[in-house]
């Protein structure tokens, strides 16, 4: 572990600023956004204090009685219990079940597994084997990358579900991680004997990476929730409009516009702060535009429930995004975290709209959010002297809404839901 932490802070301090810059605006909200920008105007003369903390008062101040953020299951998930939950669909040995179950709950807050697999073994009582079988399963999980051991395996992780993948990536990251950081692309020519286009396109694919992948499962709520941009209808179409402080514009200060006749060492001081506004304001546009082409493509995919509401929810992955807009599945992910969108129907996180889909008996896929939204409703109408067993619920949701679900699918809905069974709900 100690291994793998020493690679890690390598990769963070060696990559070019550009890039850094981008990647971690692009997983700034707004407010940190804001905030981030007042203190490097603080360091850099050249910057005019963009300041926009009036704006995100007046927006809390007359937003503050609005409805609560629309889900149906408000407790937000952990990392652990979300990773759990993607094993129901996994295709494995039912015995392994406890003993990955045991592997999860050993994994850090970044996303690595913090167990040695000797432990891990002795404390499941089984075999070394049967452990190195359970990592396998944790491996496959979203996202990518989650239960690696070293910095090295969770980008292989990655690397490996991407379309192209070559063989010495694995000795470039163990051994030569700096060529990487550097971009030195003729060195990874010549060392590995391989051609220009490839070892630029294993740079930029390792860009892509996520060095934390467990960052991505994080579930913190911010103190304040301001919106990134508000979705809304105008002349039968629905538009996005995104507020000020999601798109600051930087001023150059006009003081220093003129930089002829100063010392040599002043001038360069100036000419370097002037490259950090150029990267600042390259990083924001870059945010800005994958925020919009992510939130556009959610409107055309959700239009339905900005049509209806809730009950018209569709089922909608990371995966799907990523691909109509062009951008990575980990790139989309750093964008969508903790930012909030404003619409119709409240204050909504993006995630809100990746939604996991329940196969029915005829094919067709509902948002799992949806029938639970149509559980509960119809549970909130039912007659109290009768209340709606599990298995009527199946039959309303079928006959009312089309929605073709087995009984026990209701009753894990329900559950979740915290509504006791019908027995416990009725009242004489």
């Amino acid at each position: 572990m100690k291994h793998s932490l020493i690679q890690q802070q390598v990769l963070q301090w060696k990559m070019n600023q550009s890039l850094m810059q981008s990647i971690n605006i692009l997983q700034y909200t707004s407010t940190e956004l804001t905030e981030y920008i007042n203190q490097l105007s603080k360091e850099n003369p050249l910057i005019e204090e963009v300041n926009y903390d009036y704006e995100m008062e007046d927006y809390r101040q007359s937003h503050s009685s609005q409805p609560s953020i629309g889900e149906i299951n408000k407790a937000e998930l952990t990392m652990y219990e979300q990773l759990k939950n993607q094993l129901v669909s996994l295709d494995y040995p039912k015995a392994l079940k406890p003993i990955i179950e045991y592997g999860i709950d050993s994994i850090n807050d970044d996303g690595y597994l913090a167990v040695e697999l000797e432990v891990w073994a002795e404390d499941c009582g089984t075999s070394l084997e049967t452990v190195e079988k359970a990592l396998l399963v944790i491996q496959t999980l979203e996202p990518v990358g989650i239960g690696a051991r070293t910095l090295t395996e969770c980008i292989l992780l990655q690397l490996k579900q991407m379309k192209t993948f070559h063989p010495f990536v694995e000795d470039l990251l163990e051994s030569h991680l700096e060529w990487i950081a550097e971009e030195d692309v003729d060195a990874i020519v010549e060392f590995y004997n391989t051609t220009r286009s490839i070892a630029e396109e294993v740079i930029d694919n390792i860009k892509l990476c996520h060095p934390k992948p467990g960052l991505l499962l994080d579930t913190k709520t911010p103190e304040y929730i301001i919106p990134e941009a508000a979705i809304y209808k105008e002349d039968g179409v629905w538009k996005i409009k995104f507020y000020k402080w999601a798109t600051p514009s930087i001023q150059i200060n006009p003081e220093y516009k003129n930089m002829m006749g100063l010392e040599k060492e002043a001038e360069k001081y100036l000419k370097e702060k002037y490259k950090q506004i150029e990267w600042l304001k390259q990083a924001i546009g870059f945010r800005t535009n994958t925020l919009e082409g992510i939130i556009q493509d959610i409107v055309q995919k959700q239009y339905a429930f900005f049509e209806e509401g809730t009950i018209r929810l569709q089922p909608l992955t990371l995966r799907e995004i990523a691909k109509d807009v062009g951008i990575h599945i980990s790139t989309v992910s750093r964008a969508i975290n903790q930012k909030y969108v404003q619409t119709p129907h409240g204050v909504l996180p993006i995630k809100f709209f990746f939604q996991s889909g329940v196969r029915q008996s005829n094919g067709k896929s509902t948002a799992a959010t949806a029938i639970k939204h149509l559980i509960f409703q119809l549970i909130h109408e039912e007659d109290k002297k009768k209340p709606l067993s599990d298995q009527s619920l199946k039959n309303k949701l079928d006959e009312e809404y089309g929605i073709k679900i087995a009984r026990r699918t209701v009753m894990k809905y329900r559950e979740q839901l915290h509504i006791p069974s019908s027995m416990k709900r009725r009242k004489t």
